[in-house]
Parts: structure tokens; C-alpha cells; sequence
């Protein structure tokens, strides 16, 4: 299974916000972060609080194919 996290990136730039931004106000780990950016799997707890802090699902920060 491929996993792109290409639209979680294009999300942060359209609102103009870092990656640590992110992380502090998701709460979420900076090697989480770091596996999100080598496209690597995380716990769907990770992607839960990244959709809450964009008020989105997690289907419109990640693509995967089988």
C-alpha cells in the first residue's frame, strides 16, 4: 500500500501554516510529523487531530493506493 500525504502539504500552504505550527496545535509528536513527511504510516489517532485543527476529514489530507 503507497500512502502520500501531498494534500495535507498543499493544505498547510494554501493557509500558510508550518509544520511546527501544526504540531503544536494538533498535539501531535514531531516524529509523528516526521513520518507523515517520508509518507510513512501513523496511528489514524495522529491523522483524528490534524483533521480537528483543519476541521476536515482525514480523506482530504491523505491519499493511498493498494
Amino acid at each position: 500500500m503507497k500512502i502520500s500525504y501531498d494534500k495535507l502539504w498543499k493544505m498547510l500552504e494554501e493557509r500558510n501554516m508550518s509544520k511546527t505550527e501544526v504540531i503544536k496545535a494538533s498535539g501531535i509528536s514531531t516524529n509523528a510529523m516526521a513520518k507523515l513527511g517520508k509518507n510513512q504510516d501513523v496511528r489514524v489517532e495522529i491523522l483524528i487531530k490534524i483533521c480537528a485543527v483543519f476541521d476536515c476529514k482525514i480523506d482530504d489530507i491523505m491519499d493511498y493506493e493498494v
